[in-house]
């Protein structure tokens, strides 16, 4: 491999390893690569041995990986938000999910009864909203499924029991 194609592997294989922020890129995308190294820096890279023609394309190219770099780590937090916000408030608000809300009561387990409130593991806290019993029931920190319904409504099952309890999420 003659020296320039060595310099341009070297400049891709580091900024692969470069953990890009949009912070980073714009820092980053500031000036040529004659103005971010120094002269010995430029000249160890071979990058001294470049015509005008070929420097400026290497320049262009590495602006262009900067900036693609840039805008995915800018999409993947937005992703990352949102995901976040959805399991944040999941149970206030239908984002469309079916899959249930897994978890661990905090405490005993009593048994059911409208105006109860449960507890899980993941601070979530929910209330018994319908008439449904489950009594002499005692369960120290049982698993759990909360399932969505139709219209937001949640049902909580108990691990064990065949009886489920409608719920709402109050925190």
């Amino acid at each position: 491999m003659n020296m320039p194609r060595l310099a341009v592997a070297l400049v891709v294989a580091t900024l692969s390893l470069y953990p890009f922020t949009p912070a980073h890129a714009q820092r980053v995308v500031q000036g040529d690569l004659q103005q971010q190294m120094s002269a010995e820096q430029f000249k160890a890279a071979g990058l001294d041995k470049l015509s005008t023609e070929e420097l400026a394309a290497l320049n262009d190219w590495l602006q262009g990986k900067v900036q693609q770099a840039a805008t995915s780590a800018v999409e993947q937090a937005r992703e990352e938000g949102r995901q976040e916000v959805i399991v944040a408030n999941r149970g206030f608000y239908d984002f469309g999910s079916n899959e249930p809300i897994v978890g661990k009561l905090e405490g005993e387990f009593r048994g059911f009864g409208k105006g109860r409130q449960y507890t899980l593991d993941n601070g979530q806290v929910w209330e018994q909203t319908d008439d449904a019993t489950a009594a002499g029931v005692r369960k120290q920190a049982p698993a759990v499924r909360i399932t969505p319904g139709i219209i937001n409504v949640w049902y909580l099952q108990v691990d064990g029991l065949n009886t489920r309890a409608k719920v709402r999420r109050t925190k």
